[in-house]
């Protein structure tokens, strides 16, 4: 408890009041009570450090102060900053969640509404993704194809909570944290280079096509390894539709259903992201940040020898096959829950 470290540790001083005004505390992480009672004392929220030493002491809940900036009122009672400290009503912090599969440019479109920070100071902060704690190494493929330096598959999507004064850049590092640190409680780094016998980044490519492509959780494993036999095993092009919307994305252009997509839109050779017929391997980069289940099928994809998949139901299931005859049946069965139509299904 730090009790020695306690100031005036041997006044217990207590204001009489519910306090006045307003001031910002922020408890930072591994903060004994002396400490947060020390910090309380500096800024007139108690009277004494003592006091609310002796109210978290008091209290069966006095250990459970949670990290991160509260708003209190000065000059309080210490058993009331002590109520305020555990209401995490009085927490301050600009909370947002980043679903799976976003792009970067629609995850900057969501903080920003969230942030009221334009997008194009996160495009600015996003300039260089090595800045923001990306390690140069993961910018490195063994396909002998070019690499697309971005930020785009490193922003993990999860629910975050940023402290009063958050920039740009201070919240694209926190998501580059948490990033680094799945990785290396997924052990994906040395996985995917050991069992898959491929680069990091390109794993990261695959979980963000199969993020993307999947309609349902259960498939992200085996639409992974759709793509891994499709680039590497059968030399096939993987003709994802979802690599031709994502460079209409980039551009600045809206996208579209995968019926509306032209030839030319699937197989643009200026395309760095193309994976139509005349395509060969991965895409030059990610296309989505990837979520924890999408990592996961990337880096240990459901055994198979498919090369084909095809949503078949409105819940978003694919069924996958080996042979052309196999996804022409499948196609049938999609056209028949109505999941497909239009010429495919004549």
């Amino acid at each position: 408890w730090g009790a020695d470290k306690v100031a005036g540790f041997f006044t217990a001083a207590d204001y009489s009041t519910g306090g006045t005004g307003e001031v910002i505390v922020q408890v930072k992480q591994g903060e004994l009570v002396a400490d947060i009672g020390n910090n309380l004392f500096r800024q007139d929220v108690v009277k004494s450090a003592k006091a609310f030493v002796d109210a978290a002491t008091e209290s069966p809940e006095g250990r459970n102060i949670q990290p991160g900036s509260y708003k209190l009122r000065k000059q309080m009672r210490a058993k009331d900053a002590l109520s305020a400290l555990l209401n995490l009503e009085n927490k301050v912090a600009m909370r947002v969640t980043i679903q799976e599969g976003l792009s970067y440019k629609g995850t900057f479109t969501l903080l920003e509404k969230a942030t009221k920070i334009p997008t194009s100071e996160f495009e600015a902060a996003a300039a260089d993704p090595v800045s923001l704690g990306v390690p140069e190494f993961w910018f490195q493929r063994n396909d002998g194809k070019p690499v697309e330096k971005s930020l785009e598959g490193f922003l993990f999507p999860a629910t975050y909570e940023f402290e009063p004064g958050f920039t740009a850049k201070s919240i694209l590092e926190t998501m580059v944290f948490r990033f680094n640190r799945e990785m290396e409680g997924l052990d994906f780094i040395n996985r995917v280079q050991k069992e898959r016998q491929i680069s990091p980044f390109e794993a990261l490519i695959v979980a963000s096509l199969a993020q993307v492509e999947s309609g349902n959780i259960d498939d992200l494993g085996k639409v992974a390894r759709v793509a891994y036999n499709r680039a590497y095993k059968k030399s096939m092009p993987l003709q994802f539709d979802v690599t031709a919307n994502y460079w209409l994305i980039k551009q600045g252009k809206p996208s579209k259903s995968s019926s509306n997509l032209t030839d030319a839109e699937l197989n643009d050779a200026g395309n760095p992201y193309n994976t139509g017929p005349s395509s060969k391997g991965l895409p030059a980069g990610p296309i989505s940040n990837p979520g924890k289940a999408a990592l996961m099928g990337a880096m240990d994809p459901v055994p198979g020898d498919w090369v084909y998949f095809v949503a078949v139901d409105k819940s978003g299931h694919s069924a996958f096959a080996v042979t052309d005859a196999e996804h022409v049946a499948n196609i049938r069965k999609s056209c028949a829950a109505g999941v497909l139509t239009g010429s495919v299904c004549q």
